[in-house]
């Protein structure tokens, strides 16, 4: 893993989601992107990218579309926050998480060293030099972070925390790696992703779609492997009473 420091992360790439409807804040997305929304008087995307920064990442792409204007004109209001970044406007429509990924693929080209991909309204305290650790030393295609906590939907992981599955707690579907699995266990997406570059030539999908379904197509073949944070603060800020939550955290 050349030119990285595991101490501080110099020298990885990393990709902020912030293209997103943002439905579930409504009113405030009805004129404003998501990723603008303020916890503290602070929007979610600065606080992601100084959270990214506070490991040494200063080089970015950041995925954009709704009112993707106002996200221009507040990186540029702020010089980019002292890092480098790059945008990818989804002018169009959203891509979704594996679209938008995709769409970006040409950031990541230069580079033989997995990257950071992450939810613009996630709010954590996960110590990404330690998932990044684990990611050098397991060297999976993709490592997520996930929890224990209660969730509308699940992945399935097995004994060896590798992806098998994942099921829909309301519906009960489920879409599984393998017809015959052992003893599965399931676990709640963090929104936060170590990726190795390896997967751009592997994805099949096309246009608009969800990296979940990607992961859950290659899992049949390679390594997605679980990263459990149990222990961190960890807050989904997309809904109002989620704001108010991480108000109370992240001042």
């Amino acid at each position: 893993m050349t030119n990285i420091k595991l101490s501080d992360l110099s020298g990885v790439k990393a990709m902020i989601l912030a293209a997103g409807l943002g439905t579930r804040l409504k009113p405030f997305t009805d004129t404003h992107p998501k990723a603008l929304a303020p916890v503290n008087g602070k929007p979610l995307l600065q606080r992601t990218i100084e959270y990214l920064i506070g490991f040494g990442i200063e080089d970015f792409i950041i995925n954009i579309h709704h009112f993707a204007g106002q996200i221009i004109t507040y990186l540029q209001q702020n010089k980019d926050f002292g890092a480098k970044i790059r945008i990818s406007h989804e002018e169009e429509q959203a891509l979704e998480t594996g679209g938008g990924l995709l769409n970006a693929g040409w950031f990541f080209e230069d580079s033989n060293q997995p990257f950071i991909m992450m939810n613009a309204d996630i709010l954590t305290t996960l110590d990404l030099k330690k998932m990044y650790a684990a990611q050098t030393e397991f060297n999976p295609l993709v490592t997520v972070a996930v929890t224990r906590r209660e969730s509308s939907r699940n992945f399935l992981f097995d004994k060896n925390n590798l992806l098998c599955g994942w099921r829909n707690n309301k519906t009960g579907e489920e879409k599984m790696v393998h017809e015959e699995n052992d003893e599965l266990y399931p676990a709640s997406f963090s929104g936060i992703h170590i990726i190795s570059p390896e997967i751009f030539p592997l994805i099949s999908q096309k246009g608009k779609f969800s990296i979940i379904d990607v992961y859950l197509e290659l899992a049949k073949t390679k390594q997605i492997r679980a990263w459990f944070h149990d222990e961190d603060i960890l807050i989904d800020a997309g809904k109002p009473e989620a704001i108010l939550e991480a108000e109370k955290h992240f001042k």
